[in-house]
């Protein structure tokens, strides 16, 4: 039977290695890109799982000053949907990462969520 000692030296030490594999997570996450778009393609941002924004890309048939609500209105579908796919991105690798850790799905760590 294992002393109070060694429990606790054991529970720390998995709490370790679980803190490191949430830091390569959240790396990965930065290192995992996704696309939105919207006005069939006219705006795409690029941006990391993590939400960290690539670049922005514009039509140039957009460049109009008449265009210009539109073209905020489009940017802003754009962001939104580069967020969502980067949620869902980032969802999908923290469910791998803690199926790995022999976690329950949705299992959420503190300061990971």
């Amino acid at each position: 039977m294992q002393s109070m000692e060694e429990m606790i030296a054991a529970a720390q030490k998995a709490a370790e290695k679980i803190q490191t594999q949430m830091g390569e997570a959240q790396a990965k996450l930065d290192s995992i890109e996704v696309e939105g778009q919207s006005g069939g393609g006219l705006v795409k941002i690029r941006c990391t799982a993590k939400g960290r924004i690539l670049s922005v890309n514009i039509d140039e048939s957009l460049m109009k000053p008449e265009e210009k609500q539109m073209v905020e209105d489009l940017v802003t579908a754009a962001f939104n949907d580069a967020r969502d796919k980067a949620d869902r991105a980032s969802n999908e690798e923290m469910q791998k990462i803690q199926g790995g850790m022999g976690l329950p799905p949705g299992f959420n760590l503190p300061g990971m969520g």
